[in-house]
């Protein structure tokens, strides 16, 4: 509510066009008179607003972080659907804190400690948080000033929930020093020491680093003299590039997946593997990650590839596989492992392989990746 009204303010000449959305989740009763409350408030300011419900609902596991999903794609999605560029995000000081503080108690790295992020995109949409060095408390002040009444929701005060949990150990920690500011400075100077490690990583990328085949490929000699941290974040960023993640990987698995590149080895993570050979490091898809993915031809397959060529009738998109990969006579030709080829787009008409193009199969098809290299390249410096 405090967003509304502030965005309303700064951008009062009209020189920027402001829409509103309000997700419900369904998961309380007062949500819907909440959002029509939302709504009533952006229609007072001349404001379009929109209510976006959560239909499928949550399933077996983390509530908070499955509403946290939907709530992102329904917002982004909303905002393309309506060619909004860009989605202004809530989030204070006070949530700054936390999330730095629940990352410390994971043993995050500096990414992790670098909390959310000022500005970045998701799912093509720029996300902004403007208030993340302003306090709740400063934010119901402004409201409280101009008589604005806004929505508590209940779960806020659920200690089953760990945010809530670590939101009230802050307010043991504030006597010490340890106030949602300090944490969000924190947050500030790791992100700071964060774009100073993505510009090293994005640097070693451009010497060791291709992409083919729709897999990133490293050399192996140069991989193993970089520093841990750098070689650590430049497979994960590899790895969310291919697999489209949002998140990165545990630290966990990561580390076995560090360990199986500097030393030669194969483990899969992510919906991705990583494979070595006697020279390289592969990063791909892994094949069971897209077995089931199947689309017309001209359709994008596994949100990475477009697969386009002559008469497609009766035939569909699907993953080469072992079977489709021994049907291919030439597919050493390429110099391309196996295991990556059999993730990579093949056109099948039934059990029938028609075309393979990346396992040098092609018969008149060609197999495109949407992402580059030097989209890959960009991506290390993006997030």
């Amino acid at each position: 509510m405090a967003l509304l009204h502030l965005l309303h303010e700064s951008f009062a000449d009209g020189e920027v066009q402001l829409f509103a959305a309000t997700v419900d989740h369904g998961l309380r009763p007062e949500a819907a008179a909440e959002a029509a409350a939302a709504g009533q408030a952006a229609a007072a300011l001349g404001i379009s607003h929109d209510v976006l419900r959560w239909e499928a609902g949550p399933q077996q596991g983390n509530l908070q972080t499955q509403a946290r999903e939907a709530r992102y794609d329904l917002l982004t999605r909303w905002a393309r659907r309506h060619e909004i560029p860009v989605l202004a995000l809530g989030h204070t000081a006070d949530d700054q804190a936390e999330t730095v503080l629940m990352r410390m108690a994971r043993a995050s790295g500096v990414t992790g400690l670098s909390g959310m992020a000022e500005r970045r995109t998701h799912n093509g949409v720029t996300l902004l948080r403007p208030l993340l060095d302003v306090t709740r408390s400063e934010l119901r002040a402004y409201l409280e000033h101009r008589g604005i009444a806004w929505a508590e929701d209940p779960s806020n005060e659920d200690t089953r929930f760990e945010r809530v949990r670590v939101r009230k150990a802050l307010q043991e920690l504030a006597p010490l020093g340890l106030t949602p500011a300090v944490f969000a400075k924190i947050a500030r100077n790791m992100a700071k020491a964060r774009e100073a490690l993505d510009w090293y990583v994005f640097l070693a990328a451009r010497d060791l680093a291709h992409v083919q085949a729709g897999a990133v490929v490293l050399c192996q000699r140069k991989f193993r003299t970089l520093p841990s941290e750098i070689s650590h974040r430049l497979l994960v960023r590899a790895i969310q590039w291919i697999s489209g993640a949002s998140y990165p990987p545990r630290r966990v698995p990561m580390e076995k997946a560090v360990l199986a590149a500097r030393t030669g080895g194969s483990v899969t993570l992510a919906g991705c593997r990583l494979l070595t050979t006697a020279k390289q490091i592969w990063i791909c898809r892994e094949y069971n990650a897209v077995s089931g993915q199947a689309v017309l031809p001209g359709q994008v397959w596994d949100g990475r590839w477009k697969i386009f060529g002559g008469d497609a009738k009766g035939c569909e998109v699907r993953a080469l596989g072992q079977h489709g990969l021994q049907a291919c006579p030439d597919w050493r030709a390429t110099g391309v492992p196996g295991a990556v080829l059999e993730a990579t787009p093949a056109l099948w008409c039934g059990d029938g392989l028609i075309a393979a193009p990346a396992a040098g199969m092609a018969n008149g098809w060609s197999a495109v990746p949407a992402g580059n290299e030097e989209e890959f390249f960009a991506s290390l410096l993006s997030h």
